[in-house]
């Protein structure tokens, strides 16, 4: 038997439902803060993510898929979805639109060989917004306003946001050197890794989950400390739109987050998940001011997040959060011998919007109320010859057991008014 591959996953039945009702949720929420969907391809030249990515993180070095095409081309699925927005923005010439800021947000398949675990899978979808074309720290904290209201609005407990600074490029260039003064004298304690990227990028040591207990991570130099004044001022503004909005968050002076784009705002949103532990992240995001300039575009601030959808969903049930609730409206029982009149009404309600399920196997009457018993819709009708011919119908109310004789053509009206 031929089996998916290790770090994929199969969604269907209500894990499959709950996605697609993620997705429509979030799209909804995305249109109420006007965001435009994009798509991008699900692999993009392989320069793009070098470039874009940075060839110090992990996703670079260790984890992308890369390959040649039969052109000898060389092209990478892509491991998160930043770039091939930004890619595309510069492409499509995005920042000649008359309307400013460019908002957009995407679902989008995301491919990193790393060792699977719970939510962090070899292939998974990525829900990301993106803001081109302003620095205005309004933006910062809608971004984040955005993420943190569809978590509440899934009823995650103790939701908390961790914000930092990583400043402007003068801010951290001097932040750098601290750190590389800071770890030098006890390098050859921390992992290879590590020790590799001191020199290279030593932000990605305060990112290393090998050593991220060791003695010298406790006094570790903060970013804040390092922070021009332009770049405190945008800080403590952020803070203040936060506090505006409502929104619980913490200083964390150690995140980073793992792409070498960003700038300034860096942020994580949390949840207390039951049996996620110290990996209750949800949703990671920051600002990227000189990413669009980096891959060949004019100088363009933006700012952005990743929500992994799997991640999600298992967050969900570890939680025990029934998402997707939504029963069938109506059971219709064709008993008929005009079976094509009887799915002519079944198609007519479904038209009109109510959520409707029939008998597809020529099923006797108990058996189809067998069907009836598992569904569990609000409401049921059987029709026969005889009904087609009155042009009445007895529905019945599946729990109250409540039976009411209508019209046949009333059925779409019954339901409306309930």
């Amino acid at each position: 038997m031929i089996q998916k591959p290790k770090g994929t996953i199969d969604l269907f039945d209500k894990k499959g439902n709950n996605f697609i009702y993620l997705q429509n949720l979030i799209s909804y929420f995305c249109d109420k803060y006007n965001y435009n969907f994009i798509k991008t391809p699900t692999f993009e030249s392989s320069e793009l993510f070098h470039r874009g990515i940075g060839e110090t993180t992990d996703i670079v070095t260790k984890e992308t898929y890369d390959f040649k095409d039969k052109s000898n081309r060389s092209l990478t699925l892509k491991p998160e979805g930043t770039a091939g927005v930004i890619r595309s923005f510069i492409e499509n010439k995005m920042y000649a639109n008359v309307i400013q800021p460019v908002k957009l947000y995407y679902f989008s398949s995301a491919f990193r060989y790393e060792r699977p675990q719970a939510g962090r899978l070899r292939e998974h979808t990525q829900f990301g917004v993106e803001v081109l074309g302003s620095d205005d720290i309004s933006v910062d904290a809608e971004v984040i306003s955005l993420a943190v209201n569809i978590l509440s609005f899934l009823k995650f407990k103790n939701i908390k946001v961790k914000i930092n600074s990583l400043g402007d490029l003068e801010s951290r260039e001097k932040y750098k050197k601290e750190l590389v003064k800071h770890f030098k004298p006890k390098i050859n304690e921390l992992c290879e890794d590590c020790q590799n990227r001191l020199e290279k990028n030593p932000l990605r040591v305060l990112d290393c989950k090998v050593d991220c207990n060791h003695e010298i991570m406790k006094n570790v130099p903060k970013t804040i400390d390092y922070l021009n004044e332009e770049s405190k001022t945008r800080f403590e503004s952020l803070k203040s739109y936060l506090d505006a909005l409502e929104i619980e968050y913490e200083v964390d002076c150690k995140l980073v987050r793992g792409l070498d784009y960003y700038s300034h705002t860096v942020f994580e949103v949390q949840a207390d998940i039951e049996n996620f532990g110290s990996q209750n992240t949800i949703v990671g995001g920051g600002r990227y001011n000189n990413l669009v300039e980096t891959l060949g575009g004019p100088s363009t601030p933006g700012i952005g997040f990743g929500m992994g959808m799997e991640r999600l969903l298992i967050a969900l049930e570890q939680e025990k959060l029934d998402i997707n609730n939504s029963r069938i409206d109506l059971y219709v029982g064709n008993i008929s011998s005009q079976k094509e009149e009887v799915y002519s009404i079944v198609n007519m309600l479904r038209l009109n919007g109510f959520k409707v399920e029939t008998d597809y196997l020529n099923k006797n009457l108990k058996n189809q109320f067998k069907n009836i018993e598992r569904l569990n819709p609000k409401y049921f009708v059987i029709i026969g010859d005889d009904e087609l011919k009155s042009f009445k119908v007895k529905i019945k109310d599946n729990d109250t057991k409540e039976e009411t004789e209508i019209e046949l053509y009333e059925i779409a009206n019954f339901l409306d008014m309930r």
